[in-house]
């Protein structure tokens, strides 16, 4: 019984990423659902609900960096609509801009990634990569 649950699980997760790989709306999606696990996580060291864990704020990092790499390239033209996205037209007519935050965040997260070595070092650069992520929401994200 467990076997097949586990199974079955293991099978949707994988139609599932098949499924993305050739939508870029799912993509995106799968990226900032990632994000937003790393920020709950983060969030929870830095307020004290988790112990600090150097390798788990490295991850957390390294997640932001994997996003910031590649999002920019989950946004063509035809992913404009559908798939429920809340990606803003002016991703589409400002993408300069919207490239330029992206390069600009990586630059950002790998300071982060250099200067953490402890709590106090985490929550100082987890703070600032973070507001990078409300900034570039409240322009390019259409809120609900």
């Amino acid at each position: 019984m467990i076997r097949s649950i586990v199974l079955g699980a293991a099978f949707a997760i994988a139609a599932t990423a098949v499924t993305a790989q050739g939508d870029p709306i799912a993509q995106r999606k799968e990226l900032m659902k990632a994000n937003g696990a790393a920020t709950r996580s983060g969030n929870a060291m830095v307020k004290g609900e988790a112990p600090f864990d150097l390798g788990k704020a490295k991850e957390i990092l390294s997640t932001y960096a994997k996003t910031a790499d590649t999002a920019h390239n989950y946004f063509p033209a035809n992913s404009k609509t559908g798939g429920e996205t809340t990606a803003h037209p002016r991703i589409w007519e400002q993408q300069a801009e919207f490239r330029k935050r992206f390069d600009d965040w990586a630059v950002d997260i790998k300071k982060a990634q250099a200067d953490t070595k402890d709590l106090p070092t985490f929550s100082a650069a987890f703070q600032n990569v973070t507001k990078a992520c409300g900034g570039c929401h409240e322009t390019f994200r259409i809120k609900k």
